[in-house]
C-alpha cells in the first residue's frame, strides 16, 4: 500500500489505460477521482468493486471551466490533492472517420486543432488547475503520458508526434517553474500498448503490419499490454521518485533507447 490515503486524479480513466493507471493506484491505497468525458462510473464501481475508494467526476481536459470543477470536487470531496496523471488523449479515427495514419499534407487544421486541443492544452489545463491546492500543500506529483512516438519520430501521424514532443517540453518547463514548491513533474512514454482503443484500431486494420514491425524493433518481443506501465507510475506517484523530477521514462520493452 504504497499510495495509502494519497488522492489521485487520472484523465481519461473511464476505459483503456487510464482505467488500468486507476485501478492499481487504488490498489495501492489511493482515493481516485475517476475524470473522464466518457461515463466515469464504470471505473469508480469496478475500484468501489475491489474495496477502493473513488469518486467519478464528468470532464473535459480541454475546458477551463471542466478542469476547474475537477480540481474543486477533489478539493471538497478528499480535501486535497496529491497526484495528477495526465493521461487523458486522441488519436483521431473512428468514430471521426479519420484514418489513424495518413500523410501529413492530408492532415486538416479542424483534425490538426482537435489533438492539440485534448494533448496539448488539455495537460496544461489540468496542471494549471492543480497547482494552487498542491503549492499549498508543499508537495505534488504531476505524471504525463507522452509517447514513444516522439522519439522514433513516426511518420503519418504528425499531430499525435508533435503533440507528444509538446507533453515532453510541458513535463520539463513545469518541473523547472513548480521544484520550489515540492511538487514532482515527471513524464512516462509509453510504446505501441495494447489499450482497447488500440486493439480496436488494429482489429479494424488501420495500422496496418505496424504492431509486429515495432515487436520485432524491441529487446522483448511481445507486445506491450496496459500491466507493463503500472510499475512506472507507482513508482512516480510514489515517495520512491522524491528527488526525481522533469524527466521521461521510456517504457516500451527496448524499442527505444535515449
Amino acid at each position: 500500500m504504497r499510495l495509502k490515503d494519497k488522492v489521485a486524479i487520472v484523465t481519461g480513466s473511464a476505459r483503456g489505460l487510464g482505467k488500468a493507471y486507476a485501478l492499481r493506484l487504488a490498489d495501492e491505497g489511493a482515493k481516485i477521482v475517476v475524470a473522464a468525458i466518457r461515463d466515469p462510473e464504470v471505473t469508480v464501481k469496478e475500484i468501489e468493486g475491489r474495496g477502493g475508494t473513488a469518486i467519478a467526476v464528468y470532464t473535459d481536459v480541454s475546458s477551463e471551466k471542466s478542469t476547474l470543477e475537477m480540481a474543486e470536487k477533489t478539493i471538497k470531496t478528499f480535501g486535497k490533492i496529491d497526484i495528477l496523471i495526465n493521461n487523458a488523449a486522441i488519436m483521431l479515427k473512428s468514430p471521426t472517420k479519420t484514418p489513424v495514419m495518413q500523410p501529413s499534407d492530408q492532415i486538416t487544421v479542424e483534425e490538426w486543432d482537435s489533438v492539440m486541443r485534448v494533448n496539448v492544452k488539455g495537460v496544461w489545463l489540468c496542471i494549471k488547475a492543480v497547482m494552487p491546492q498542491m503549492k499549498r500543500q508543499g508537495k505534488g506529483k504531476i505524471i504525463n503520458i507522452s509517447s514513444t512516438v516522439f522519439f522514433a519520430g513516426a511518420p503519418l501521424v504528425l499531430h499525435y508526434v508533435v503533440s507528444k514532443a509538446a507533453v515532453i517540453g510541458i513535463t520539463r518547463a513545469m518541473a523547472r517553474e513548480l521544484g520550489d514548491y515540492g511538487i514532482n513533474v515527471n513524464c512516462i512514454a509509453p510504446g505501441f500498448t495494447y489499450s482497447e482503443t488500440i486493439i480496436e484500431a488494429v482489429d479494424a486494420g488501420e495500422f496496418g503490419e505496424l504492431p509486429n514491425l515495432i515487436v520485432a524493433t524491441q529487446c522483448f518481443k511481445r507486445r506491450e499490454q496496459p500491466s507493463d506501465l503500472l510499475g512506472a507510475i507507482v513508482f512516480f506517484a510514489s515517495e520512491e521518485s522524491d528527488f526525481i523530477t522533469g524527466q521521461t521514462l521510456v517504457v516500451d520493452g527496448g524499442s527505444i533507447m535515449h
